[in-house]
């Protein structure tokens, strides 16, 4: 129980922290605004187009988004000497990794939730097939958001006091995501375009699969990270 109130703890803070921060919040959905308005303006007026791109125009504006959510959050611990003085206490590091990866998911959960309707109407994509793809497609955006928010927020900490780790965090990132990235961009082509469910159901099973993989990885290394 212990534990769980330090997950939840730390979860609230960092939750609190972003919603206060209203210039990162609002600079985050400006961005991910003009990204999806930029790509719709570059793919021209090709409907076909531009339904085949809206599910990885949606994921590659709401990656980037993380990539500045999560090296904000961090950033902002530091300058404030939040993150030494959370490490002091006598608590599992497991904890504050998970509370932080909780507080970033649930960020980019709710960003993609509110980005997806967005994409699929400026892309002009064909209307959900009805409640079970909708239910499927947030479950997708959750998975996905997930699986992001475990490497952004492992790497997010491993850069944290590095001088270039504005430059380094996508680098590191980008590759380690792309199977996470792969299987959320078919799944959502799946439901929006063909509104096959069995097929979206087995890109969700390899994203649960590899957002899994992953989050045990990072929460087994996290402490070496920290301790670094």
């Amino acid at each position: 129980m212990n534990e769980v109130r330090v997950v939840l703890a730390v979860a609230r803070k960092d939750l609190l922290q972003e919603l206060r921060s209203r210039a990162a919040t609002v600079a985050t959905l400006f961005f991910s605004a003009t990204t999806l308005v930029m790509m719709a303006f570059a793919l021209g007026r090709e409907q076909a187009l531009l339904t085949q791109a809206a599910p990885g125009v949606l994921w590659v504006a709401l990656v980037f988004a993380g990539v500045i959510s999560a090296a904000q959050n961090f950033q902002a611990d530091l300058e404030e000497g939040a993150f030494e003085q959370l490490l002091s206490y006598p608590v599992p590091r497991e904890a504050v990794y998970i509370g932080k990866l909780l507080a970033n998911w649930l960020y980019l959960t709710a960003l993609g939730l509110l980005m997806a309707p967005v994409a699929l109407v400026l892309y002009g994509a064909p209307a959900m097939g009805g409640v079970g793809d909708t239910l499927l497609l947030a479950l997708n955006l959750a998975l996905g958001a997930f699986g992001f928010a475990v490497i952004a927020t492992f790497y997010a900490a491993l850069t944290a006091n590095l001088q270039a780790r504005e430059a380094l965090l996508p680098v590191l990132i980008f590759p380690v995501i792309v199977p996470i990235l792969l299987a959320a961009v078919r799944a959502t082509e799946a439901l929006v375009a063909d509104h096959d469910a069995l097929v979206a159901g087995d890109w969700l099973r390899l994203l649960a699969g590899f957002g899994l993989v992953y989050f045990v990885l990072c929460t087994a290394l996290f402490r070496f990270v920290v301790e670094e």
